[in-house]
C-alpha cells in the first residue's frame, strides 16, 4: 500500500524494522523537526509543524502494524477471528475495514478489489475471510489502538 511505504520512506526505515528501531528514528526525527528549534523563521517552523505532524502519524501507523505489536495482541486478534461474527466491512482504495460483534475493528492492507468482490458474494463472509484474509494481509486494530513502547 503506499500509504506504508510513503511512511517507511518518511522515516528512513525498513519493512523489517523492529519497534526499537521505530523509535529511535522517531525521536531523532522529532529532535530535528521540532518547531520550537525554528522560532526565528516563521516559514521553517511552518514547515516543522507540518512535517511533525506527519511524523508522528506516520510512527504511530507503522508501530500498529509492525510484527512485534501484532505478535503481542494475536490471542484477541485470533478469539476476535475465530469466534465473533461480522457485522460490517468496507473497502476504499485497497484498505478493507472489518467491525466484528465484539467491537473489535480490523483494517486488512493490500487486499484486491478480486478478493473484496468474493467476500461480498460468498454464501459466508466470515468463512471466506478466514480462508482468504485474515491471515494473508497485513492488519491493524481500528478500534484498540495502542502504542508498543520497546
Amino acid at each position: 500500500m503506499k500509504k506504508i511505504v510513503d511512511y517507511r520512506k518518511f522515516l528512513g526505515v525498513t519493512e523489517k524494522a523492529e519497534l526499537q528501531e521505530l523509535k529511535t528514528v522517531y525521536r531523532n526525527l522529532v529532535k530535528t523537526w521540532h518547531p520550537d528549534k525554528f522560532h526565528d523563521n516563521p516559514d521553517g517552523k511552518a514547515e516543522a509543524e507540518e512535517k511533525s505532524k506527519y511524523l508522528i502519524e506516520a510512527y504511530h501507523f507503522l508501530v500498529s502494524i509492525a510484527p512485534e505489536t501484532r505478535q503481542q495482541t494475536l490471542a484477541d486478534y485470533m478469539v476476535t477471528t475465530a469466534g465473533s461474527t461480522i457485522v460490517d466491512y468496507e473497502f476504499k482504495s485497497q484498505v478493507l475495514k472489518i467491525t466484528f460483534l465484539d467491537g473489535n475493528i480490523y483494517e486488512y492492507f493490500d487486499v484486491p478489489k478480486a478478493i473484496y468482490v468474493k467476500l461480498v458474494n460468498s454464501d459466508s463472509p466470515a468463512r471466506f475471510a478466514r480462508r482468504h484474509i485474515y491471515t494473508s494481509y497485513v492488519y491493524r486494530s481500528t478500534s484498540k489502538l495502542t502504542a508498543v513502547t520497546a
